[in-house]
């Protein structure tokens, strides 16, 4: 099935890290919704965590939460929640490099719904360069987060730089996710439930 086919049927087909974790009312585009965290209206209004150091891992609820945004289509949504784990990151960590890119890609994903090339290009470049600082990380733990290396990430982020993603219409507020990469654990199975994650970090 081609990427187009894929695109038309939606994001149902992606698959869920937080599957107990209900997405957002919409995919906020800048001046076309309310706005998610100041605007009364918005989806997120009231609702800004403080993250602790304790939540700074690839398996925290967090950074999987922003798979799930990032995946299906929330790029706006994505980019604030790793943004809260950049902020509390060690300054001069790989793991601030990678939510970093994470974060210029996810803006590269706003950039090009709203139909800004040049914004999508840029975001979309900032993203491949941190990415590939990431290429020699000593243990394999980025691979396996994201269900590929930081060096093929950084390779689709690229792309996307120099390929206009083909839109297509939707409603206002309609996630649409516009890369064809899924990003994802690669250990295979189904994800861990909310429950047994606490369960087992209660155990470490």
């Amino acid at each position: 099935m081609c990427y187009t086919a894929l695109m038309a049927i939606g994001s149902t087909l992606r698959r869920r890290w937080l599957p107990e974790k209900s997405f957002p009312s919409y995919a906020y585009l800048p001046g076309r919704q309310p706005h998610p965290v100041r605007d009364p209206a918005g989806h997120s209004y009231n609702s800004e965590a403080m993250l602790s150091t304790a939540e700074i891992s690839l398996d925290s609820d967090t950074f999987l939460w922003g798979l799930d945004l990032f995946n299906h289509g929330y790029y706006w949504e994505a980019h604030e929640a790793w943004e809260g784990l950049w902020q509390v990151a060690d300054r001069n960590a790989p793991l601030r490099t990678l939510f970093k890119g994470l974060i210029l890609l996810s803006a590269a994903g706003v950039k090009i719904r709203e139909g800004k090339q040049a914004a999508a290009m840029r975001h979309a470049g900032r993203a491949g360069a941190l990415l590939h600082r990431l290429m020699n990380t000593a243990d394999h733990s980025f691979e396996r987060a994201l269900g590929m290396s930081p060096a093929a990430l950084a390779e689709h982020a690229e792309a996307a730089a120099r390929i206009p993603a083909a839109l297509q219409a939707t409603a206002l507020g309609q996630p649409q996710p516009v890369f064809e990469f899924i990003l994802g654990p690669s250990s295979g199975g189904r994800p861990i439930s909310l429950q047994e994650r606490v369960r087992r970090r209660r155990q470490e």
